[in-house]
């Protein structure tokens, strides 16, 4: 299917489904820029600790081999330990809070996206075709130039700061030690903060570049749409279908109930309301059935075949339909007026009884 005619954004469901499959956009450089401010930091803060460390293991290693007169295998594996858990006392902080970094950074992109998608077999990852077309995608060409520009900058800023630090060598080299390492320091501090913010700038077009593609990936046809719509709604022509058919047994059953109505108010032609009024166990009239145009005058014939009073009136007729609906005590503000048409529904059944 040509791309050109993916044309419509990717559904709610579509965003769904790929994100069961473990499909979400992520930058890395944004990972990268966190892990390279937060370790760097770091490393200015335990900077101390982690010389006195190197320093007591170096000073006190090189005072077990000043007393040795033989280097035995013991020693060897002694001297390795103690390495060791140096190593671990002055790095394992700081490695373990870079990839807790690295974890959260990776979790606040994706939502905490877990799938076990991922780490299915697919035949994609090994296939050499695949790899080609991968290596010559626009994605690739696009990490290509993101890398060299990053190459490129960074190499500069390292070559402006050496570049300044030369004409001072000669300075240097007279000052004391401690003067020298405080303006080492400070210019490493210096050159660390503009590769940090150019990173920054890198990680922010990265991110959108990284959106932009991810959604254009999920574009669907309108086709697709339409399918995926039908699948979840159901066809509209079936829907539509069964709303008719549900339609036409709900008056069906409402027709059934007019014979039971103790009187139908028309306008004249265009509405019809039926109304049943039970005094001992209504505590107001009901509306039994009710119709407009063509179902009206089916409520008006059908009360006609079972000699239920009619009456016509316009108002009440208009106003019991749009107000209440099927199954419902009459509203309030048309109480009056039912009750005057209930009064003539009995005058009129006393009328009868007397002539017969």
């Amino acid at each position: 299917m040509a791309e050109s005619d993916k044309t419509e954004k990717a559904t709610p469901k579509k965003k769904k489904d790929e994100r069961k499959k473990g499909n979400a956009y992520q930058s890395k450089d944004v990972v990268s820029v966190f892990i390279l401010l937060i370790g760097f930091f770091i490393v200015s803060q335990l900077g101390l600790f982690i010389a006195q460390q190197v320093k007591s293991y170096y000073l006190g290693q090189m005072t077990k081999i000043i007393g040795l007169q033989t280097l035995t295998v013991a020693t060897c594996v002694q001297i390795t330990k103690e390495a060791v858990q140096v190593f671990f006392i002055s790095a394992m902080p700081i490695i373990i809070v870079l990839a807790f970094t690295a974890i959260i950074m990776v979790g606040i992109q994706t939502g905490f996206l877990i799938s076990g998608d991922l780490i299915k077999f697919k035949y994609s990852r090994i296939s050499l075709m695949q790899g080609i077309k991968r290596l010559f995608s626009l994605r690739s060409v696009v990490e290509l130039i993101k890398s060299i520009i990053k190459i490129v900058l960074v190499l500069s800023i390292i070559y402006t700061s050496i570049m300044s630090i030369l004409p001072l060598t000669p300075d240097l080299l007279s000052n004391r030690l401690s003067t020298d390492i405080s303006f080492m320091i400070q210019k490493i501090t210096g050159m660390v903060n503009q590769i940090c913010i150019i990173f920054a700038g890198v990680a922010i077009l990265d991110f959108a570049y990284q959106k932009y593609d991810y959604e254009k990936k999920l574009k669907m046809t309108k086709q697709e749409v339409k399918d995926e719509y039908k699948q979840t709604e159901g066809d509209p022509q079936h829907k539509g279908k069964i709303k008719d058919k549900q339609r036409q047994m709900s008056q069906n059953r409402m027709m059934q109930k007019v014979p039971t109505a103790d009187v139908i108010v028309r306008n004249p032609t265009h509405y019809a309301v039926a109304l049943k009024y039970d005094i001992e166990h209504d505590l107001a009239p009901i509306i039994v059935a009710k119709g407009k145009d063509h179902l009206a005058l089916r409520i008006v014939e059908i009360g006609e075949k079972n000699n239920i009073p009619i009456k016509e009136n316009k108002l009440l007729a208009r106003g019991l339909y749009a107000m209440a609906e099927v199954n419902d005590c009459i509203p309030g503000e048309l109480y009056q007026a039912v009750a005057e048409l209930i009064a003539w529904v009995y005058s009129e059944k006393k009328k009868d009884k007397g002539a017969v």
